[in-house]
């Protein structure tokens, strides 16, 4: 019997039907109430200066940063925050799969052609979670890292924090290219997704060495896919993508 997916079916698995979000479908779990502790470890991470901008990362590719984007916008949706939830990963994509919407209009056609309301408004799609709204990406471009350095996001996201409470980045895996780095000199804070078992401590201390170099705000690490037996050991954020409390898999 295979208990995990290899890197490369998880990939593709949430490329294709997106991540799951256990914090709707299942609120009352001990999943949901870890992402709760989470909320609030952020929301007090910067006490005397409140965060507007939230940016999720890992090292590397298939390590849930997306499944943890996607639970922690909708957690902060449910407290009553106006939430939205970029995605910002233009190489592969994943909100729109989770949420069940076409990827043919969001971030990217935001950031070329003309500037108008209109298409903020079209791109902007309002879910089914009461307070949560979603950018998705929109058409894969041919240069992801100059349209996210360009001074048209840098409106967005300014556009973005007056019109909603928080806003959160499904960004790139920061080792495989600068997107990470671009958006996280931006961002307010930044949380480092790191799976237990799976990622290198080399390759972690890479990662924020980099964000280090854009002074990139990490206000903390998310380790997830800790198995149950060693939860009771270790001190933590720690929340299951594999497993609810049926015990059966349900997303990368």
């Amino acid at each position: 019997m295979k208990l995990f997916k290899h890197k490369h079916d998880a990939s593709q698995d949430s490329l294709l039907h997106g991540v799951a979000l256990i914090t709707d479908y299942a609120p009352m779990s001990r999943v949901s109430e870890e992402y709760k502790t989470l909320r609030t470890n952020i929301l007090y991470a910067k006490a005397d200066d409140p965060i507007h901008t939230l940016l999720i990362t890992s090292a590397g590719p298939s390590e849930g940063k997306s499944t943890v984007s996607g639970n922690i916008a909708a957690t902060f949706a449910k407290q009553g925050l106006r939430t939205i939830l970029l995605d910002t990963d233009m190489r592969r994509p994943t909100v729109h799969a989770t949420f069940g919407i076409q990827n043919n209009f969001g971030l990217v056609d935001l950031l070329t052609g003309e500037e108008d309301n209109e298409k903020l408004q079209r791109a902007c799609r309002q879910t089914e979670i009461e307070n949560l709204t979603i950018l998705p990406c929109g058409p894969i471009p041919p240069n992801p890292s100059e349209l996210l350095a360009s001074k048209r996001m840098t409106r967005l996201l300014k556009g973005l924090t007056n019109a909603f409470d928080l806003v959160i980045l499904d960004a790139p895996p920061v080792i495989s290219v600068t997107d990470a780095q671009v958006l996280g000199s931006r961002a307010d804070a930044t949380v480092l997704v790191v799976p237990y078992g799976i990622a290198q401590k080399s390759m972690v201390m890479e990662a924020k060495s980099l964000l280090d170099q854009v002074n990139a705000n990490i206000i903390g690490v998310v380790m997830n896919r800790v198995p149950a037996s060693e939860r009771q050991n270790r001190y933590g954020y720690y929340y299951d993508a594999y497993y609810n409390n049926d015990g059966k898999k349900h997303s990368k």
